[in-house]
């Protein structure tokens, strides 16, 4: 966890119950407004997709799943 994310979560649990429902709700809003499809990614996420995507990785619409044994890995 990051020291600006361990501050927000500090600041967050000092406040009475009823204003950390409000700041939940306000942070939503804003994370709703930035990617409402959810769909963007952080920076750590895109690295780990480009690691994936480099590793040999095969997105699912591209398997033959009626043909599996021509991905079996030789012994």
């Amino acid at each position: 966890m990051s020291p600006r994310t361990q501050q927000i979560i500090n600041l967050y649990e000092m406040l009475p119950e009823k204003e950390q429902e409000l700041a939940y709700e306000t942070l939503k809003r804003f994370v709703l407004a930035w990617d409402p499809d959810f769909t963007k990614v952080t920076p750590d996420e895109r690295e780990r997709i480009e690691n994936a995507e480099q590793s040999g990785f095969i997105p699912d619409d591209e398997i033959d799943w009626d043909n599996l044994e021509k991905y079996k890995a030789d012994p």
